[in-house]
């Protein structure tokens, strides 16, 4: 263990992991019998609500700013690999804290309960990942040659992609309707041609790219929590265009979350 993350050993470490992993499970199974109250979904049983804007911010930053407080904190913050790993995972939660909330249209709000249970997870997973890379690995584990080697290259490329789709297909939806117009319409550019859901689609290919190119078990758990907190609301999002939009969803070209499978 490295000296400085004092509060948590090796063991208890990967003790976490292990626990985080397995929430994540009941999260997946949950979640396909109860819609998590925010967008879409949006249901007044889910208590006090604030301006949606305001939620994302409040949802989002404080992942953002507890990894830099990890790598301030820590004595690896010159390490050159290690912060080409907090280069790109700050990328995504600047986007996310800090623009994404200012781009969105309309006058939505988000339950405080969803937004204190998304900011118990950031901050987590802040842990996770902060912990790992700026605590837990081995001295010696991200050489000068990482930057270089297959794992990152191909994590990299990954990510960046991710990120994209990611960032194209939110804009699609903002721009599906002009201001005023409160119809509902069917998605179909981008990877929305191969699932309804490309959006949760990009974000999840961006936290595989990320696993693979830190190849540690934090990345690998923070993509499983991608996919069981998005792959549920994506079925649920398919049944309810396929319900709306019918016959103008093509069941057998567009999938639900993994393009040509599910």
């Amino acid at each position: 263990m490295h000296p400085n993350f004092g509060f948590m050993t090796l063991h208890q470490y990967y003790i976490f992991l292990i626990v985080m992993a397995a929430i994540a499970a009941v999260v997946y199974v949950s979640l396909f019998f109860v819609d998590a109250g925010y967008g879409k979904f949006y249901d007044k049983k889910w208590g006090p609500a604030v301006n949606n804007k305001l939620g994302w911010v409040l949802m989002e930053a404080p992942v953002f700013i507890a990894m830099l407080v990890l790598w301030l904190c820590s004595d690896r913050r010159g390490d050159l690999v290690r912060l080409a790993f907090l280069f790109l995972f700050e990328l995504h939660y600047f986007q996310r804290s800090f623009v994404f909330p200012f781009r969105l249209r309309g006058h939505s709000v988000m339950p405080l309960s969803i937004i204190l249970m998304g900011v118990t997870f950031n901050v987590l997973n802040a842990l996770m990942q902060g912990g790992w890379i700026f605590y837990i690995s081995p001295d010696n584990y991200y050489g000068s040659d990482w930057l270089t080697s297959p794992k990152f290259i191909t994590g990299f490329l990954i990510f960046i992609i991710g990120l994209y789709i990611n960032i194209q297909s939110d804009d699609i939806i903002r721009n599906l309707r002009k201001e005023g117009d409160s119809r509902h319409y069917l998605p179909k550019e981008g990877m929305f041609r191969y699932v309804t859901s490309a959006n949760y689609f990009g974000e999840f290919v961006e936290w595989v790219g990320f696993a693979v190119l830190t190849w540690s078990w934090a990345g690998a758990v923070f993509a499983w929590w991608t996919f069981a907190n998005l792959a549920p609301r994506a079925h649920r999002i398919y049944d309810a265009y396929r319900k709306e939009f019918g016959a103008e969803l093509d069941t057998k070209k567009t999938k639900r979350f993994i393009p040509f499978i599910w």
